[in-house]
Protein backbone atom coordinates (compact mmCIF):
# COMPACT_ATOMS: atom_id res chain seq x y z
CA UNK A 1 0.00 0.00 0.00
CA UNK A 2 1.66 3.15 -0.41
CA UNK A 3 1.05 5.80 2.30
CA UNK A 4 -0.20 9.43 1.03
CA UNK A 5 -1.50 10.98 4.71
CA UNK A 6 -0.83 9.88 8.01
CA UNK A 7 -1.49 11.52 10.89
CA UNK A 8 -2.49 11.28 14.72
CA UNK A 9 -5.90 11.95 15.39
CA UNK A 10 -6.38 11.56 19.12
CA UNK A 11 -4.93 9.72 22.15
CA UNK A 12 -7.83 8.51 24.04
CA UNK A 13 -8.26 6.60 27.38
CA UNK A 14 -11.83 6.18 27.24
CA UNK A 15 -14.62 5.23 24.70
CA UNK A 16 -16.33 8.80 24.84
CA UNK A 17 -12.95 9.61 22.89
CA UNK A 18 -12.50 7.50 19.97
CA UNK A 19 -12.85 8.89 16.44
CA UNK A 20 -16.74 9.49 15.16
CA UNK A 21 -15.87 8.19 11.55
CA UNK A 22 -16.42 4.62 11.00
CA UNK A 23 -13.09 3.92 9.77
CA UNK A 24 -11.83 0.24 10.21
CA UNK A 25 -9.31 0.00 12.61
CA UNK A 26 -6.54 -2.07 13.27
CA UNK A 27 -5.14 -2.27 16.61
CA UNK A 28 -1.25 -3.15 17.68
CA UNK A 29 -0.29 -4.65 21.13
CA UNK A 30 2.89 -5.97 22.24
CA UNK A 31 5.11 -5.61 25.48
CA UNK A 32 6.37 -2.37 26.05
CA UNK A 33 9.57 -1.67 23.88
CA UNK A 34 9.02 -4.43 21.36
CA UNK A 35 8.77 -1.90 18.64
CA UNK A 36 5.45 -1.27 17.71
CA UNK A 37 5.62 2.64 17.02
CA UNK A 38 8.46 1.64 14.75
CA UNK A 39 6.36 -1.15 12.75
CA UNK A 40 3.99 1.84 12.52
CA UNK A 41 6.57 4.15 11.65
CA UNK A 42 7.61 2.28 8.99
CA UNK A 43 4.68 0.87 7.32
CA UNK A 44 3.81 4.79 6.80
CA UNK A 45 7.01 5.39 5.52
CA UNK A 46 7.61 8.17 8.60
CA UNK A 47 10.37 8.79 11.07
CA UNK A 48 8.73 9.74 13.95
CA UNK A 49 4.76 10.28 13.56
CA UNK A 50 3.95 7.74 16.14
CA UNK A 51 6.99 8.57 19.46
CA UNK A 52 9.34 5.75 20.35
CA UNK A 53 11.18 6.07 22.97
CA UNK A 54 14.05 4.31 24.80
CA UNK A 55 12.26 4.62 28.02
CA UNK A 56 9.47 1.55 28.28
CA UNK A 57 5.90 2.30 29.20
CA UNK A 58 5.82 6.00 27.18
CA UNK A 59 2.78 4.62 25.10
CA UNK A 60 -0.63 5.23 28.16
CA UNK A 61 -3.69 6.09 25.94
CA UNK A 62 -4.81 4.21 22.69
CA UNK A 63 -3.39 6.10 19.91
CA UNK A 64 -5.08 6.95 16.45
CA UNK A 65 -3.95 7.34 13.53
CA UNK A 66 -5.49 7.94 10.08
CA UNK A 67 -4.01 6.15 7.60
CA UNK A 68 -4.63 7.75 3.91
CA UNK A 69 -8.17 8.73 5.05
CA UNK A 70 -9.07 4.88 4.96
CA UNK A 71 -8.33 3.27 8.13
CA UNK A 72 -6.96 3.87 11.36
CA UNK A 73 -3.64 1.96 13.09
CA UNK A 74 -4.45 1.71 17.19
CA UNK A 75 -1.16 1.92 19.22
CA UNK A 76 -2.26 0.73 22.86
CA UNK A 77 -0.03 1.29 25.90
CA UNK A 78 2.44 -1.96 26.20
CA UNK A 79 2.62 -4.34 28.87
CA UNK A 80 5.34 -6.56 31.06
CA UNK A 81 6.29 -3.27 32.59
CA UNK A 82 7.02 -3.36 36.10
CA UNK A 83 7.90 0.11 36.92
CA UNK A 84 4.37 1.38 36.21
CA UNK A 85 2.20 1.04 39.92
CA UNK A 86 -0.61 -1.84 40.39
CA UNK A 87 -3.70 1.00 39.53
CA UNK A 88 -2.36 2.28 36.82
CA UNK A 89 -2.08 -1.34 35.31
CA UNK A 90 -5.44 -1.70 36.15
CA UNK A 91 -6.39 1.41 34.33
CA UNK A 92 -4.91 0.80 31.38
CA UNK A 93 -6.41 -2.84 31.81
CA UNK A 94 -9.62 -1.67 31.91
CA UNK A 95 -9.14 0.97 29.33
CA UNK A 96 -7.47 -1.95 26.68
CA UNK A 97 -10.77 -4.38 27.55
CA UNK A 98 -13.10 -1.93 26.73
CA UNK A 99 -11.75 -1.40 23.51
CA UNK A 100 -11.09 -4.77 22.38
CA UNK A 101 -14.22 -6.07 23.70
CA UNK A 102 -16.76 -3.05 22.53
CA UNK A 103 -15.01 -1.12 19.30
CA UNK A 104 -17.23 -1.92 16.42
CA UNK A 105 -14.65 -0.53 14.00
CA UNK A 106 -11.70 -3.08 15.45
CA UNK A 107 -11.50 -5.38 12.29
CA UNK A 108 -7.81 -7.13 13.44
CA UNK A 109 -5.20 -6.82 16.10
CA UNK A 110 -1.44 -7.17 15.19
CA UNK A 111 0.26 -8.84 18.10
CA UNK A 112 4.08 -7.36 18.18
CA UNK A 113 6.52 -9.79 19.39
CA UNK A 114 10.66 -9.83 18.97
CA UNK A 115 11.71 -12.31 17.26
CA UNK A 116 14.89 -12.98 19.20
CA UNK A 117 13.00 -14.09 22.55
CA UNK A 118 10.60 -16.78 22.75
CA UNK A 119 7.00 -14.96 23.47
CA UNK A 120 6.79 -14.15 26.94
CA UNK A 121 3.74 -15.17 29.58
CA UNK A 122 2.34 -11.60 28.73
CA UNK A 123 2.35 -12.13 24.97
CA UNK A 124 1.46 -15.54 25.62
CA UNK A 125 -1.87 -13.77 27.90
CA UNK A 126 -2.26 -11.41 25.07
CA UNK A 127 -2.60 -13.79 22.05
CA UNK A 128 -5.09 -15.91 24.77
CA UNK A 129 -7.47 -12.47 25.02
CA UNK A 130 -7.79 -11.64 21.45
CA UNK A 131 -8.57 -15.38 20.41
CA UNK A 132 -10.96 -15.64 23.32
CA UNK A 133 -12.95 -12.46 21.55
CA UNK A 134 -12.24 -14.20 18.35
CA UNK A 135 -10.14 -11.23 16.90
CA UNK A 136 -8.44 -11.94 13.89
CA UNK A 137 -5.02 -12.39 15.13
CA UNK A 138 -1.39 -10.96 12.77
CA UNK A 139 2.06 -11.69 14.79
CA UNK A 140 4.05 -9.47 13.84
CA UNK A 141 7.60 -10.41 14.88
CA UNK A 142 10.46 -7.63 14.97
CA UNK A 143 13.89 -7.19 15.06
CA UNK A 144 14.10 -9.73 12.04
CA UNK A 145 17.56 -8.43 10.82
CA UNK A 146 19.27 -9.26 14.29
CA UNK A 147 18.83 -12.39 13.30
CA UNK A 148 20.74 -14.84 10.82
CA UNK A 149 18.92 -16.43 7.91
CA UNK A 150 19.66 -19.97 8.89
CA UNK A 151 18.09 -19.04 11.90
CA UNK A 152 15.10 -17.87 11.16
CA UNK A 153 12.77 -20.62 10.34
CA UNK A 154 13.86 -21.83 13.68
CA UNK A 155 12.72 -19.04 15.51
CA UNK A 156 9.49 -18.42 13.89
CA UNK A 157 8.76 -22.01 14.58
CA UNK A 158 9.20 -21.27 18.41
CA UNK A 159 7.06 -18.10 18.29
CA UNK A 160 4.45 -20.41 16.76
CA UNK A 161 4.60 -23.16 19.36
CA UNK A 162 5.33 -20.93 22.40
CA UNK A 163 1.87 -18.64 21.51
CA UNK A 164 0.03 -21.89 20.14
CA UNK A 165 -0.74 -20.36 16.97
CA UNK A 166 -3.93 -21.56 15.39
CA UNK A 167 -3.76 -22.31 11.40
CA UNK A 168 -5.68 -19.18 11.04
CA UNK A 169 -3.47 -16.77 12.51
CA UNK A 170 -0.61 -15.60 10.47
CA UNK A 171 2.98 -14.01 11.56
CA UNK A 172 4.98 -12.00 9.39
CA UNK A 173 8.84 -11.64 10.58
CA UNK A 174 9.51 -7.64 10.20
CA UNK A 175 12.53 -5.34 10.40
CA UNK A 176 12.10 -2.16 10.98
CA UNK A 177 15.64 -1.33 10.12
CA UNK A 178 15.67 -3.04 6.72
CA UNK A 179 11.76 -2.95 6.38
CA UNK A 180 11.48 -7.10 5.72
CA UNK A 181 8.36 -8.26 5.62
CA UNK A 182 7.03 -4.51 4.53
CA UNK A 183 4.96 -5.69 1.67
CA UNK A 184 4.24 -8.60 3.25
CA UNK A 185 2.30 -6.81 6.27
CA UNK A 186 0.62 -4.38 4.03
CA UNK A 187 -0.53 -7.90 1.94
CA UNK A 188 -2.00 -9.45 5.33
CA UNK A 189 -3.33 -5.82 6.64
CA UNK A 190 -5.21 -4.86 3.66
CA UNK A 191 -7.53 -8.01 3.95
CA UNK A 192 -9.03 -6.50 6.74
CA UNK A 193 -9.81 -2.79 5.35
Amino acid sequence: MKVTSAEIVISAVSKKQYPNELLPEIALAGRSNVGKSSFINKMINRKSLARTSSKPGKTQTLNFYKINERFHFVDVPGYGYAKVSKKEREAWGKMLEEYFIQRENLKAAVLVVDMRHEPTADDQRMYEFLSFYELPIIVIATKLDKIGKSKRAAHVKKIKQTLQLSNDDILVPFSSETGEGKEEAWRVLQQFL
